[in-house]
């Protein structure tokens, strides 16, 4: 039986993740993630996999895939972002002409346990005629796409986004696609964007036709599903990979002073140096190269390499990425990218008085995080001075600058220069 070919989504428009960058490339441990999810998809059996990429992020995901031996991996351009049907027609041209192909789609920013896609496998190696689409089993309303299924298991229909009160099943369509033959579906995908239909789910009414056509089946899933779609995001699937980690791995070249504590389920890297006094709480990970000072706490939370973390500061529930410096600070629920400087006395304040969930902007729109507890999103290269405090669900972009003792109560842009102006008044002594 001919293995089927993955095809990974991983362009479309990353807008959404600002102020972080590719998705894609952000490490939840020594690798990225495109190169986790490649490891995993070729312990599988793939062997011939198609990346969809876009402009921005061709070159950095060519350089990932030409590391890996033992795949055959092409990259192809999805040149602008006209949704998934669009992305899947750019991947046609890299497919193999042969009849009757099977392809799997899936996308680089689902993180979900293997099982998945090996239950996928195995249902569809008992009946190759039939595509077998993942259905993430749900008793809460999930706005997303919802699967019409008969008590054969046999899917009849898709409907996106129903309400809560007219969902036809418990099912949400995860992007986890085994379809058995590729022709039949990107002629389908031909035929709705020659359609004069304006909405972007072109890929979603192709295959509600083809359902009423030809045999699709559900496979349900009920383990972890974590989607990487704003910023926030970020911390739900650190939470999964800190799951991953068991007992207490200690690199040889470490220095873990006598005083200081491991607790729980740890990672630390190669060469780091954890000072008298500090306490690292599981789950954890501590990257390559990373200082801990005296008397600091991280815990719950995920600091990558080659980072300083200062006397008295505090990480809890947070992923930091490379590079970054903090003293004497709080970082509490919060994403950090590469690079950015977290002076002393600067905390994230991660809770709103009237203890709601904490929104957040982004492109314009007010969302609900869903979270009742959530610090700030900084880009790379920020710096925020001395005693700087920022407010629940707050991001600072890309090189923005924050002058000392600034409440962050707004989003700051790319670059921006943000400080507290201060009249200084002297008051001379009364002479005699």
């Amino acid at each position: 039986m001919q293995t089927p070919i993955l095809i990974i989504l991983a362009g479309g428009a990353s807008s959404r993740m600002w102020p972080l960058r590719e998705k894609s490339l952000l490490r939840f441990g020594t690798e990225p993630l495109l190169v986790v999810q490649l490891r995993r998809y070729q312990a599988l059996g793939f062997t011939e996999i198609v990346i969809v990429a876009n402009p921005e992020n061709k070159a950095d995901i060519a350089a990932i895939a030409g590391q890996l031996s033992q795949i055959n991996i092409r990259v192809v351009v999805q040149e602008q972002p006209k949704g998934m049907g669009d992305a899947i027609l750019a991947a046609e041209a890299a497919l193999p002409s042969r009849p009757d192909l099977p392809i799997f789609i899936t996308q680089v920013h689902d993180v979900v346990d293997e099982a998945l896609h090996s239950d996928i496998l195995r249902a569809w190696q008992g009946d190759p005629s039939v595509t077998c689409i993942a259905g993430y089993e749900r008793e809460d309303y999930f706005p997303g796409g919802y699967l019409i299924v008969s008590p054969s298991g046999r899917i009849t229909g898709m409907i996106e986004k129903p309400g809560a009160d007219k969902r036809p099943s418990n099912l949400v369509n995860i992007v986890a696609h085994l379809h058995s033959d590729a022709r039949r579906l990107m002629s389908a995908l031909r035929a709705e964007y020659a359609s004069t239909i304006a909405t972007d789910d072109h890929y979603e009414r192709a295959m509600d036709k083809l359902m009423k056509e030809s045999v699709y089946r559900v496979v349900p899933y009920r383990g972890a599903w974590h989607a990487l779609k704003y910023p926030w995001h970020v911390l739900d699937v650190m939470d999964y990979y800190l799951s991953k980690i068991q007992g207490q791995h200690v690199a040889e070249s470490a220095f873990v002073a006598k005083t200081a504590t491991l607790v729980g389920d740890v990672y630390i890297g190669e060469r780091v140096k954890i000072f008298p006094g500090a306490a690292i709480v599981g789950p954890a990970y501590i990257g390559a190269d990373t200082i801990v000072g005296n008397n600091a706490l991280v815990r719950s939370s995920m600091v990558l390499t080659r980072c300083n973390v200062g006397f008295t500061t505090e990480v809890a529930r947070s992923y930091v990425s490379d590079h970054c410096d903090m003293h004497a600070c709080r970082v509490l629920d919060s994403v950090f990218a590469a690079n950015v400087n977290f002076s002393a006395g600067c905390t994230t304040a991660n809770l709103r008085i009237d203890r709601s969930s904490v929104p957040s902007r982004v492109k314009g729109q007010k969302l609900d995080s869903g979270r009742t507890k959530l610090g700030a999103i900084i880009g790379q290269g920020a710096f925020l001075a001395v005693d700087v405090m920022t407010m629940p669900g707050v991001k600072v972009g890309e090189f923005a600058q924050v002058g000392p003792g600034t409440h962050v109560e707004r989003d700051i842009l790319n670059g921006q220069r943000v400080y507290v102006k201060q009249e200084l008044v002297i008051v001379e002594p009364h002479e005699g």
